[in-house]
């Protein structure tokens, strides 16, 4: 049999040579998929020819991102792809062009329709057997409905993604289907598979202090004006011992707040500062919530044990395709860690990318490790 799947990069700034590259690197297996993360940088109306030209028979779906892993650790400014056998995964994608108006009747027929193309591949049973992966728009503001949404349609199987970026500029974040880089829209693909696999998400927030409880917010704009009933800026830094003038987004990477959501916290990222001194998230913040101020572990100790965990259950992973904030891979360059944490990601098979958040089970979050973990053994 064809190898399962094969790692692709390029490191080209040329559009035409990038799609070349990748086509060359994906043409020993049976191919029946493609999906890619890239930098932002590039020119995305000629890339999306380039690859339209490159793989003309192939589905390939992906997105922008705020940095990119590939099979060597940490990337910066390239593509990283993974190109799937048809013989070991039936895959199908369909996009959602318009976030505003996805309902729940829009997410029964698209799940549906994905469900029905992966049954006629008869690669393996539905039930078990799948998860689905969810690319958005990573400035839509739009996460938490959508994923909520399509959630509650898709029942028992498991389901992980992330926001695109745009190498922090904040500006435009774009998903890739058919032909065509879209904004304001998300893809979702359903994976059937007879590998084992391991959906998961992790962080490496603890010993949570100081409390601030959301006195004054704008949910839908992802906006909090108070915080303990003063100006949320200024609470915060008061909270974590800076002035305002120092916040910017290596303080927000080291300083994190969260929610607590049962036993667990999750967190939720800060993006801005504004003009009035309110705060603009990466997630949705209601009024009468209450933040904690987490203190960020080990993250590279926490990556380790949270591998060795999957391993323990489904054995060695031969492909981790991981959404990992970029928040957490600033962190790693304030605190020195890049490298030993690139190293991991690279012993550990990680394909992925640097996102503006990350989605788990209809949850957005943030500052995570999220993905999925496909091991070496086949069901019986």
């Amino acid at each position: 049999m064809n190898k399962p799947f094969i790692q692709a990069a390029s490191y080209s700034q040329d559009p035409a040579v990038a799609a070349h590259e990748l086509q060359r690197q994906l043409s020993d297996t049976q191919l029946g998929f493609v999906l890619f993360f890239c930098s932002a940088e590039y020119p995305l109306d000629a890339l999306a020819q380039a690859l339209n030209s490159a793989f003309p028979t192939v589905d390939i779906v992906g997105c922008t991102t705020a940095g990119e892993i590939t099979a060597d650790g940490y990337g910066q400014g390239c593509i990283s792809a993974i190109g799937f056998c048809q013989d070991a995964f039936a895959i199908s994608a369909a996009p959602i062009e318009d976030l505003d108006s996805f309902k729940l009747t829009d997410a029964q027929l698209l799940v549906d329709g994905l469900i029905q193309n992966c049954r006629e591949r008869d690669i393996a049973p539905i039930k078990g057997r799948s998860f689905a992966i969810t690319l958005l728009d990573g400035l839509s503001i739009q996460e938490e409905r959508v994923l909520a949404t399509l959630n509650s349609v898709l029942g028992s199987i498991p389901v992980f993604g992330g926001s695109a970026g745009d190498d922090i500029h904040l500006a435009k974040t774009h998903v890739y289907y058919q032909g065509r880089f879209l904004t304001d829209a998300a893809v979702i693909m359903l994976v059937n598979t007879t590998y084992e696999f391991e959906v998961f998400t992790t962080h490496h927030m603890g010993e949570p202090s100081e409390k601030l409880v959301v006195t004054e917010a704008d949910a839908e704009g992802r906006c909090v004006y108070e915080l303990n009933a003063e100006p949320a800026a200024l609470e915060y830094a008061r909270a974590i011992g800076v002035p305002v003038a120092a916040l910017n987004h290596e303080v927000f990477a080291l300083n994190p707040v969260a929610v607590k959501l049962g036993d667990d916290y999750f967190v939720r990222s800060i993006q801005q500062v504004n003009p009035d001194l309110s705060l603009k998230f990466y997630c949705a913040v209601e009024n009468g919530i209450v933040l904690t101020v987490m203190q960020p572990q080990d993250l590279a100790a926490n990556l380790v044990q949270t591998l060795e965990s999957i391993e323990s259950r489904i054995g060695e992973p031969q492909l981790i395709i991981g959404c990992d904030c970029f928040l957490r891979r600033m962190e790693c360059e304030l605190r020195g860690c890049s490298e030993q944490v690139s190293d991991l990601l690279q012993q550990h098979r990680v394909i992925g990318f640097n996102t503006y958040g990350e989605q788990y089970e209809g949850m957005h979050i943030n500052q995570t490790f999220t993905g999925v973990a496909i091991g070496s053994h086949r069901h019986e």
